[in-house]
């Protein structure tokens, strides 16, 4: 059976014509720049992430930017990260001129590992970025502990992660001081094109983000701080406030998705085979319904590349995120890390393997994809 990675037509569908209205609303207007649908968006957002405030941005990536430069990154600081995300989290740092401080991570979270935070905490050092990979918070208690001690800013890498939960029910992005997200369109909440949004508790650190989000000028045209153009399309935002009157139901669908592959590959023995492990919902809580979203569905597999090309040759896409750490890329040679220094994030770029998970998933199709894992394993 033919099992896409993503089915956007089949997500897109049944609110075809609520998207087209809310894009014609803002063509009728002709506030095509900031104006009333980034206000709307941005409002829903801040109730949704639990925090005071929101600001839209043209991606994730100028969320993660601008938040460093809000929190006054400079060239020559250190900010303590995770070598296993995508590129933008420890690129952000770099363009900057800052230096990213890696620290392997968990293995069973595949976020930050905090017991290793503080040993690296150096006189440079002056802000942490957990990342909550695949749709489940980083824990969080003792990384703003440390950042407390340390007079740390802490940023929330959350582009995986919106409307996920601590513990403690609070949301990706309210925990620390900025909260980042992305609208990329494979997101559990996603545009028709590239958007992203900040959020954050404080209103000073939100009134800098938005100067800087239009190239530092507060008023029109008068500049004591250097910007950029980091704004939010309009008609991206009013696509994201359609969606987001969804959002919590396409979560219960990824989460009921999520058990049911749980319970096939159980049933299949291969886990009690050890021929593969399953995600955990690592701080799993009772009365918290939103603990780990499953913006993607990884499994780990010591044969992932070979599984990987059969599952293709059955029609069956998967993807793999991240098969290079930050440490072996290229572009951060110059750091000084060498293979072996974070053998964690080493081992899950080999051997872990995205599903198809999506809201709109069948059975069927979840039911075809464990059958064939179990062919290539017999």
């Amino acid at each position: 059976m033919k099992v896409p990675l993503l089915d956007l037509k089949a997500h897109h569908e049944p609110i075809r014509k609520e998207l087209l209205s809310a894009i014609d609303a803002v063509f009728q207007s002709q506030a095509f720049i900031l104006g009333p649908a980034v206000e709307r968006l941005e409002e829903e957002i801040a109730a949704y992430c639990q925090t005071g405030h929101a600001v839209g941005v043209a991606s994730g990536t100028d969320a993660l930017l601008i938040s460093l430069m809000a929190a006054g990154i400079s060239p020559g600081d250190e900010v303590i990260t995770t070598p296993y995300s995508f590129i933008a989290t420890a690129g952000a740092i770099v363009r900057l001129g800052a230096i990213p401080i890696f620290v392997d991570i968990d293995p069973v979270s595949y976020n930050i590992d905090p017991e290793k935070i503080a040993a690296v905490v150096t006189s440079k050092t002056k802000a942490i970025i957990p990342v909550h990979l695949y749709g489940q918070l980083a824990d969080m208690t003792p990384i703003l502990k440390i950042a407390e001690a340390h007079q740390l800013m802490v940023i929330e890498d959350a582009a995986q992660a919106i409307g996920a939960e601590y513990h403690d029910g609070r949301r990706a992005g309210s925990l620390g001081d900025f909260g980042c997200f992305s609208f990329f369109p494979s997101k559990n909440l996603g545009a028709l094109g590239d958007a992203g949004m900040v959020v954050m508790r404080d209103p000073e650190l939100a009134e800098k983000v938005r100067i800087l989000r239009v190239h530092g000028g507060k008023p029109k045209y008068v500049h004591k701080i250097i910007g950029g153009n980091f704004r939010i399309d309009a008609i991206q935002a009013a696509v994201i406030k359609v969606k987001l009157n969804y959002l919590n139901g396409w979560t219960r669908q990824r989460q009921e998705n999520a058990k049911r592959y749980i319970a096939l590959f159980k049933e299949s023995g291969l886990v009690d085979k050890k021929r593969l492990s399953l995600p955990e919902a690592v701080y799993e809580a009772k009365g918290v319904s939103h603990y780990h979203i499953y913006n993607q569905f990884v499994i780990r597999v010591p044969e992932r590349d070979r599984l990987r090309d059969y599952l293709r040759e059955k029609e069956i896409i998967t993807e793999v995120y991240y098969p290079i750490p930050f440490h072996l890329q290229g572009c951060f040679q110059s750091l000084g890390y060498k293979a072996g220094d974070f053998p964690e994030a080493e081992r899950a770029a080999n051997e872990t393997l995205a599903l198809p998970i999506y809201p709109e998933l069948t059975s069927e199709m979840q039911k075809s994809v464990v059958e064939e894992i179990q062919a290539f394993f017999s």
